[in-house]
């Protein structure tokens, strides 16, 4: 027998039992959930925090949540995504307004963060210097990759610029001497011709059907 783990609106559990789905929802807000008891309810809106879900290993980095407003977000790395990941969340991404949440937490609690994985801007730099400074800080390995491919791709669109004014030059010193002009393509090899060839009623047959290329081998030896 499997149960059904998928959560359900308030509208939709009133509706099931026959009861006013606006009426049930007022009535677990007020009286069962105890949110007008919860110590963080006053300042909500502005900051959270749970230094209990603090651990050796912390992420930080800003999202956006719902309408495009940007919060910090310090996570613990061994929750993986589930219950207890959450240690701190600040609206905005401001330093100076991080660093105060942060350091309500007990000094001798920040001190046993032995490592923090954050981007490579400077406000997250500047939060885990003064808020765990004896954590070793990691980049996190998304923004290294964009920085290697962006580099690469600047790279190739040099070499690029650079292969057409050559060719550009080739063609004008072709015209001025009279004589004909062979580009790259003119100097392929034979089996690289009848690999093109071959391949050529493939494409055009995949870009008519708009459908997957079926797996099949090609021999041009």
């Amino acid at each position: 027998m499997s149960v059904d783990i998928n959560p359900n609106s308030a509208w939709a559990i009133g509706r099931f039992y026959g009861v006013n789905g606006k009426s049930l929802l007022r009535q677990y807000r007020d009286f069962q959930s105890g949110f007008k008891n919860w110590d963080q309810r006053g300042h909500a809106k502005k900051w959270l925090l749970f230094p209990q879900n603090l651990g050796s290993h912390l992420s930080i980095d800003e999202t956006s949540l719902s309408h495009g407003e940007l919060y910090t977000i310090l996570t613990n790395k061994a929750a993986r995504g589930g219950k207890g990941s959450i240690v701190a969340i600040v609206a905005g991404t401001k330093a100076e307004a991080v660093i105060e949440v942060i350091r309500k937490i007990p000094e001798s609690l920040r001190k046993k963060v032995t490592e923090i994985t954050l981007d490579m801007a400077s406000s997250m730099t500047m939060i885990a210097k003064r808020c765990f400074p004896r954590a070793v800080r990691v980049t996190d390995r998304f923004h290294v990759q964009r920085l290697a491919v962006e580099a690469l791709q600047e790279i190739r669109i040099k070499h690029r610029w650079d292969a057409l004014d050559k060719e550009n030059d080739a063609i004008e010193q072709a015209k001025v001497s009279q004589t004909g002009y062979f580009g790259e393509v003119d100097h392929l090899i034979p089996w690289q011709i009848d690999h093109l060839i071959n391949w050529r009623p493939v494409v055009e047959n995949a870009s008519r059907s708009d459908s997957k290329l079926v797996n099949k081998s090609y021999n041009y030896s």
